[in-house]
């Protein structure tokens, strides 16, 4: 038995004990509970992203596209290049006359503040959208906890009443069966003074 078997082994043995409240789960069950609770999530996933597209406009997505551009390696490594070929082409001794921006790069000083301030709101446009979406899916989360809280205790309390039931049977199962033993003992009791009463 290999090592993802023996681990399926020890969550079945823990689902059976956990989550079945000492009714044991087979293997097919824990399957299909685990299907069945992946599939509502991926419902509810899809439609918190339906919603999220049907309210999203243009602007708002041109800000997450922009915000996630910005925040990639592969910025940093364009925006990097940019840089470098910009000192190095207003640097060269030899192409002065084509030189735009002399040492202390003015402009580019002015395009970097440019860039920073544009920059800014819109990465913070899209983290606000962000956790607006996120505080969403929270609630949702919440909804789904207090849900099966619910039906947990729901589950609980009908196993309370099974419990109770089966002992007020077990109860009257034994005042039955008292019965039934006092009429066998009466019955053998007048069996045996008819035996008697033969003999004579």
């Amino acid at each position: 038995m290999n090592k993802k078997n023996m681990e399926n082994d020890d969550f079945f043995d823990e689902a059976s004990i956990i989550q079945g409240f000492d009714i044991e789960l087979s293997e097919s069950n824990a399957l299909r509970i685990d299907r069945l609770v992946d599939e509502y999530e991926k419902s509810i996933l899809n439609r918190v992203d339906e919603e999220y597209s049907e309210n999203t406009t243009i602007s708002d997505r041109l800000a997450d596209s922009i915000a996630k551009f910005g925040g990639s390696w592969t910025f940093i490594g364009c925006f990097g290049a940019v840089l470098v070929v910009w000192m190095i082409w207003n640097t060269l001794p030899f192409i002065k006359p084509l030189h735009f921006d002399e040492p202390p790069f003015i402009l580019l000083n002015l395009c970097l503040s440019f860039l920073a301030a544009f920059q800014a709101p819109i990465i913070m446009m899209s983290q606000n959208r962000q956790s607006a979406r996120d505080k969403h899916e929270s609630v949702i989360d919440f909804a789904i906890n207090y849900k099966a809280e619910q039906e947990i205790d729901d589950i609980q309390k009908h196993l309370h009443r099974m419990e109770e039931d089966d002992l007020n049977t077990l109860e009257q199962f034994n005042g039955e069966l008292l019965e039934i033993k006092k009429l066998l003992a009466s019955i053998e009791s007048r069996l045996s003074s008819l035996d008697i009463k033969k003999k004579e």
